[in-house]
Order: C-alpha cells, then sequence, then structure tokens
C-alpha cells in the first residue's frame, strides 16, 4: 500500500497554469505603472503591492507552501515577517532621530 509521503502529492497542471497566467497579468500590470507614467508614492505603493502578489503565489503554490501544516507555515513565514516590522519600528526612530538633531543642532 502506498501512502502520501512515498508517492508525493500531485497538484492538476490546470492550477499551475492559471498560477503562471496570473503571475503574468500581475507582471503586465506592473509594468504598465511605468508605461503610463505614474509617478510618486501611488507608483511606488503599487509596484510594491504587484511584487508582493507575486512572491505570495510564488510561494504559495510552487513552493507548496498552501498545502502544508499552519505550524510549518509560522515557523517558515513568521520570523521575515517580524523583522520587517523591526525594520520599519528602526526606520521611524531613525526618522525621528534625524529631525531632533537637525531641530536642535542646527
Amino acid at each position: 500500500m502506498k501512502t502520501n509521503a512515498t508517492t508525493g502529492q500531485q497538484h492538476p497542471i490546470g492550477l499551475y497554469l492559471k498560477i503562471w497566467g496570473l503571475l503574468f497579468v500581475l507582471s503586465a500590470m506592473s509594468y504598465m505603472v511605468d508605461y503610463f507614467h505614474v509617478q510618486g508614492y501611488l507608483r511606488w505603493g503599487l509596484i510594491i503591492v504587484f511584487m508582493l502578489l507575486k512572491a505570495g503565489l510564488i510561494v504559495a503554490v510552487f513552493m507548496h507552501m498552501a498545502w502544508e501544516r499552519l505550524a510549518l507555515v509560522y515557523a517558515i513565514l513568521l520570523p521575515p515577517l517580524c523583522l520587517l516590522v523591526l525594520v520599519g519600528l528602526m526606520a521611524a526612530e531613525a526618522d525621528h532621530t534625524f529631525l531632533t538633531r537637525l531641530l536642535f543642532f542646527r
């Protein structure tokens, strides 16, 4: 009797083709931001949103994270998310320190 551990998971090829199509559409939308000369924070916000959507799809489907146990997903995804939060806090603190130095040392 073969178990799932010895044979591996089989996903329909249609799923992968749909994800490839969606990645193509998201990439096209990302390039359209440059094509239509979107500027400022909207440009960077759209680029980051499209980048995160593509990265999430790749991790979920092609790296099979969508079918893993929740504990393994947390073990892999939580540390980078915590680091991103800490980087954001450090950036906010750096801005505060810079503005304080400008205010008092001029």
